[in-house]
């Protein structure tokens, strides 16, 4: 049996949990929205048509935040084209996903659901084929009071207080060319600016001050590292915004490819990946910010992450409403890794203050739904509850001896088949002072078992309150609306030593949690 030691101490704190950490995303794909969150009829839907059984699924993974309208749709999308009453409204081409969008769901109706699934809304404005006036306006109608054409559109549509949207995305993806309206860097850093001005402007920010309404703005970052133009997209646009946003946006999907030299092995590396990415965009923020001489902090959203391993032709003929498109099934597999980038966004959390797994319902999602039917819970939703709905606080520096294994992480170009090492026992501590407890999120990936013997010092006299175990004999085992077979079972509560160290037996292909306190 492999043995690891880990070895962590109060006093070295990474950062402060931001608990918008463990966000969502809602986009007009697919059946997110249509049959996902809201299909009017279902017995389970309310007065608004929103499904009550999967708003249950989402408070049970604790979800504080959800971007919207998306995405690749955003930049095709006309905001007003989304309100206002319903027979009236336009039926569009949807140009990012070949689809029929009815316009019966819109920004009114995401404000609604959000206020009544206990969710903070994070919206995005189009910078594709929209202009800065349109951000403007948006603005103007979710925040402002009352007393201007906009805003009393929002009274006749049957909200009379504003919003308060707080977090706005700037566009999506504008340096991939499958955008519509794709811009170059210098291009989108420019409208991005005036649109953040002209943003700011309509919610009454005219001086700069920092008060609590104040907007929250994120630009669009790279949408993976493996663009030609990163990081220098993210440099450039960096130069021309710094002053104006408080958010530079990363995406990036992970996949299962048997294309890749170790398939399972590239795979597992995802976590190691991802900490390499997010370790090249924090030094490309704080180049900017030196050579700007400035004296503030720009943080990471990472607003669009999960495993994608759809790689099948689209089955649904094109200009459908609501296809069945990207609807993941997740192996026990892809919860390991998905457990994996969790750590990784844990163990960044003094840079990634926001993160969107995208999506929330149907779409590469956690949640399953039937039109009509009931529900099931992935292989990836347990994770990601556990973690949303324990890890607060900060999160500690960890000291491990890990062996590592060989994985593709970050290839180079050019060289393609040189492997890098990713760890084979991954982990993430957090320490709520407040709650007193310690949480441990750990992985083993490797094939045989690992002793791990962890020594949690300062902490106080720890004693074990919760621990469970995921695992299973077969990597490709899913779950389905029959039978949600892959779930965390219950272990026996280790004893610490001198109420600071442990020694746990995890067997290979193992994700575990455990909860202390003290």
């Amino acid at each position: 049996m492999k043995r690891t030691k880990i070895f962590a101490d109060a006093n070295l704190t990474i950062g402060t949990i931001d608990p918008h950490l463990f966000g969502s995303f809602i986009e007009h794909l697919g059946r997110a929205v249509y049959e996902g969150i809201y299909e009017p009829g279902h017995p389970t839907a309310d007065e608004n048509g929103f499904r009550r059984d999967v708003i249950d699924l989402i408070r049970e993974l604790r979800v504080p935040l959800v971007r919207y309208p998306g995405g690749n749709f955003l930049s095709g999308y006309n905001w007003r084209d989304g309100i206002g009453p319903r027979e009236s409204r336009p039926v569009r081409l949807d140009l990012a996903w070949f689809s029929t969008e009815t316009n019966e769901f819109g920004t009114d109706e995401f404000m609604k659901w959000c206020r009544i699934a206990g969710v903070e809304p994070m919206m995005a404005v189009n910078m594709g084929t929209g202009s800065v006036l349109d951000a403007a306006r948006l603005v103007e109608y979710c925040n402002h009071a009352g007393g201007t054409t906009i805003s009393d559109l929002r009274h006749e549509n049957g909200a009379q207080e504003p919003y308060g949207v707080k977090y706005w995305c700037i566009g999506n993806e504008m340096d991939g060319p499958w955008q519509i309206g794709h811009l170059s860097a210098e291009e989108y850093g420019r409208k991005a600016l005036e649109a953040a001005k002209v943003m700011r402007w309509s919610n009454g920010e005219m001086d700069g001050g920092n008060t609590n309404d104040r907007l929250r703005l994120i630009v669009s970052g790279s949408s993976n590292h493996e663009m030609e133009t990163f990081p220098e997209w993210d440099r450039i646009v960096l130069e021309n915004t710094y002053e104006a946003v408080d958010f530079l946006s990363m995406h990036r999907y992970y996949m299962y490819s048997a294309a890749r030299p170790r398939p399972l092995e590239d795979f597992l590396g995802s976590a190691d990946d991802m900490a390499e990415f997010i370790g090249t965009i924090r030094a490309t923020i704080e180049y900017v910010r030196a050579k700007l001489r400035s004296d503030k902090r720009v943080r990471i959203s990472f607003d669009e992450w999960n495993i994608w391993t759809v790689t099948a032709p689209r089955k649904e003929p094109i200009w459908k409403r609501a296809p069945h498109l990207l609807e993941d099934v997740y192996t026990f597999q892809d919860a390991l890794v998905f457990a994996g980038l969790m750590n990784t966004l844990l163990n960044n959390c003094d840079i990634v203050r926001l993160a969107c797994l995208a999506q929330l319902v149907n779409v590469i999602a956690p949640i399953m739904t039937q039109k009509g039917g009931g529900t099931f819970r992935q292989t990836s939703f347990f994770p990601f509850a556990y973690l949303s709905n324990n890890a607060s606080g900060e999160c500690v520096r960890t000291i491990s001896d890990t062996d590592t294994f060989p994985a593709l992480v970050v290839p180079k170009r050019g060289s393609e088949n040189a492997p890098n090492r990713a760890r084979i026992i991954n982990e993430a501590i957090t320490h709520d002072r407040t709650k007193r407890e310690v949480c441990v999120s750990l992985l083993n990936y490797g094939q045989e078992a690992n002793e791990v013997t962890l020594e949690l010092r300062s902490f106080g006299s720890l004693s074990a309150k919760e621990y469970v175990e995921m695992t299973s004999g077969d990597l490709f085992a899913v779950n389905s609306f029959e039978c949600e077979r892959i779930v965390p079972h219950a272990k026996e509560l280790p004893v610490l030593k001198d109420g600071s160290s442990c020694t746990l037996s995890l067997p290979p292909m193992s994700w575990s949690f455990l909860k202390f306190s003290y």
